[in-house]
């Protein structure tokens, strides 16, 4: 399974929508997307993993890795994950504290988190 990346723009903020499998294979792409939207001053990352079939330890660590990029730089990364199977990995190791977690993209772009 590949991993797609698509990005918009919604009110200042880059929605990042994430499909199929974020391992040690595919993380590499999304870190650099990360990377490029960063360096081009974009501080305001949503990442949409409404679409992610999988997600492993590398995943959760390019996830941390751009929270701190874009932290670096007095923005925000946050996250859109509805699916049960996923938002219990970030409940397990601690993350669903460090990051927003949303139910949607539209979500995201208002006052309501998950977690």
């Amino acid at each position: 399974m590949d991993l797609t990346l698509a990005t918009r723009e919604v009110e200042g903020t880059t929605i990042v929508s994430v499909g199929g499998e974020i391992d040690v294979y595919t993380a590499p792409k999304l870190r650099d997307k990360i990377t490029e939207l960063v360096g081009e001053g974009r501080y305001h990352l949503v990442v949409d993993m409404e679409a992610v079939e999988f997600l492993d330890s590398t995943g959760l660590g390019v996830l941390v890795g751009g929270l701190k990029k874009v932290r670096a730089n007095a923005g925000s990364l946050q996250l859109v994950c509805n699916q049960e199977r996923l938002l219990k990995i970030f409940r397990i190791t601690g993350l669903a504290k460090v990051f927003v977690i949303h139910r949607s993209a539209e979500d995201a772009l208002g006052p309501e988190p998950v977690s």
